[in-house]
């Protein structure tokens, strides 16, 4: 399926929806907000690349409003249920695959858990500078699971279930995308704050082991500033 194509949901697996995924992904919320470095969000225009069924932008401006938020996702029965979800605050989510329709409108983009679907890394940085005015933040996190002997395994099951295919980048092809479109391009590791959550019922690695490599050594930020002129 093309990245370009609009899909009803995501992860296709009977037994695992998308609002337990949402669920799992509230924590990491958190610990993302927390290498965003603008605290003050107020009179910001804010777009969540990817945004699934919403929970992001609603976590988001709960912690740090903005003035407006748009979120844009491919699946359409997704962002029928953020849109139902939003009540009177101000946010919009859209199912398209072209941010560049909102031509110098952010100040601020977020994407969480999508770069690993993105094939086309030129072609997404190019949309993104769009979508940005100048000067523009925009991060986007990424897990480099190479090394990691779960990743195996993790691709079977995302190439079987998800309505996009995983695709391995490296950290260079993610930076020289952005750096080729003259963002400025900076880049650290997310590590945790605290105690790691185990479970018995973990579904993405094969062992604790592999889940801590990837904890302190795998996750990744970028946060990629826009040339301050089109």
């Amino acid at each position: 399926m093309s990245e370009n194509q609009l899909y009803d949901v995501w992860w296709t697996e009977k037994e695992v929806g998308e609002q337990l995924m949402e669920d799992d992904h509230q924590a990491h919320w958190r610990k993302v907000l927390g290498y965003v470095e603008e605290e003050d969000l107020r009179n910001c225009e804010v777009l969540d690349f990817g945004c699934n069924q919403g929970g992001f932008l609603r976590f988001l401006y709960g912690q740090r409003p903005f003035k407006n938020g748009i979120g844009i996702d491919l699946a359409r029965r997704s962002v029928d249920i953020a849109n139902e979800r939003k009540g009177s605050l101000p946010i919009q989510y859209e199912a398209t695959s072209t941010p560049e329709q909102y031509r110098s409108r952010f100040d601020l983009a977020i994407s969480i858990s999508v770069i690993y679907l993105i094939s086309d890394l030129k072609e997404h940085a190019w949309k993104i500078r769009q979508a940005l005015k100048p000067g523009g933040v925009y991060y986007a996190t990424y897990s480099d699971y190479s090394g990691n002997p779960s990743l195996p395994s993790m691709r079977e099951k995302i190439n079987r279930h998800g309505a996009l295919s995983m695709n391995e980048h490296t950290l260079d092809d993610i930076a020289g995308a952005f750096l080729g479109q003259g963002f400025q391009v900076g880049i650290r590791r997310m590590q945790p704050h605290g105690y790691i959550a185990l479970s018995d019922k973990e579904r993405w690695f094969g062992s604790f082991a592999d889940k801590m490599l990837y904890e302190y050594e795998q996750a990744y930020i970028f946060r990629l500033t826009a040339p301050a002129e089109k």
